[in-house]
């Protein structure tokens, strides 16, 4: 994501006619709390940060746009942007004042808001050209297995994650930044082991899993209190378990290190979907690692434990201290299981 002004899109009026502007600020009005004047910064936002990302992206449009689609996820946008955004055509507003209005759409639900450590991040979360239809549920949307993308996902799968962990951690709040960035860091180290579950309409990562290659010199935390090896949920900056580096003939271990799709979307052709690509994605990795042989994993909560347990994890070591277990599987039976049929007895509702 970058923070820089584009001169080109930012007279948004060029772009997205006045009269388009005003059929989407229509069907705003008479929302609480949306004044006239906080509809209108809103639509003007929508379309930049639409049009910024299509070119960040190297996408052609040609003005004018007739109507404005959903933006693929965060994008970086200053106050100094919404600014000449806001007030460039008015004799008011400053910096400060655009950063204000911003916080007030994030109160009122048409936005979120993050900082991901570089630059201000903004996510349109309501989209208008679809107010006027029953919006899609999520068992009719249609998901697809993808790479993870550090720059775009990084963010929405931590704020999902962070609701697993919470349980965990009272801290929450600081959870979901400190999430993404070290599944950035992770995914610098090694891309491969990361993948996603994606919507197809609008790009977004709605499930996650990480298949973390373990330096031999850690193996041994997998015989340990699990608790001493959590690194997501609490806050240590010190990761208790090293990732081991391609080509290392001594990485025998993979560690299921994270596994989760979002409450809404879960059900069992998803899951199935998620467990049949890790099969493939650990094929992969058997290049990378030529003596992979076992599977851990950390039964965080009940429902982690149901699902490892139906595609042959066996609980190992337990921790005095929590709920937490050790649970193991050899990657050879793990590549030859059935997934369809080793799950369909779980209740995903």
């Amino acid at each position: 994501m970058t923070s820089t002004m584009n001169p080109e899109i930012i007279d948004i009026d060029k772009w997205f006619p006045s009269e388009q502007q005003r059929k989407y600020v229509s069907l705003l009005k008479g929302r609480v709390g949306v004044t006239r004047r906080r509809a209108e910064y809103f639509v003007k936002l929508w379309a930049y940060l639409l049009l910024k990302q299509h070119q960040e992206r190297g996408k052609s449009i040609k003005p004018p746009l007739t109507k404005l689609d959903l933006p693929s996820g965060f994008v970086a946008c200053t106050h100094r942007e919404a600014h000449e955004l806001f007030y460039s055509k008015q004799d008011r507003g400053s910096e400060r004042a655009a950063g204000m209005m911003l916080d007030k759409l994030v109160a009122l639900g048409l936005i979120e808001k993050d900082f991901d450590g570089n630059n201000t991040c903004i996510r349109i979360r309501s989209s208008l050209a679809s107010i006027d239809r029953s919006p899609p549920t999520p068992e009719e949307i249609s998901i697809v297995a993808d790479t993870f993308n550090p720059r775009t996902d990084a963010i929405p799968v931590a704020s999902f994650l962070a609701h697993n962990y919470n349980w965990m951690n009272k801290k929450t709040t600081a959870v979901p930044q400190r999430i993404a960035r070290i599944l950035r860091n992770w995914s610098a180290q090694y891309p491969t082991g990361m993948r996603v579950l994606r919507r197809e309409d609008n790009q977004e990562p709605i499930g996650f899993y990480v298949l973390y290659p373990t330096t031999r010199e850690s193996e041994g935390k997998f015989f340990l209190p699990p608790s001493k090896s959590l690194h997501l949920s609490i806050d240590n900056e010190i990761d208790p378990i090293q990732m081991a580096k391609p080509g290392d003939r001594n990485c025998t271990s993979i560690f299921v290190r994270s596994c989760q799709i979002d409450t809404p979307y879960q059900n069992s052709d998803r899951f199935c979907l998620l467990l049949t690509d890790s099969q493939a994605i650990l094929q992969q990795m058997q290049a990378d690692f030529p003596n992979l042989c076992d599977l851990y994993t950390l039964a965080i909560n009940p429902a982690a434990e149901q699902l490892a347990s139906a595609v042959g994890f066996q609980k190992t070591g337990c921790d005095p201290h929590s709920s937490l277990y050790w649970m193991y599987m050899a990657l050879d039976t793990f590549l030859t299981q059935d997934m369809e049929a080793a799950i369909s007895s779980l209740n995903f509702n």
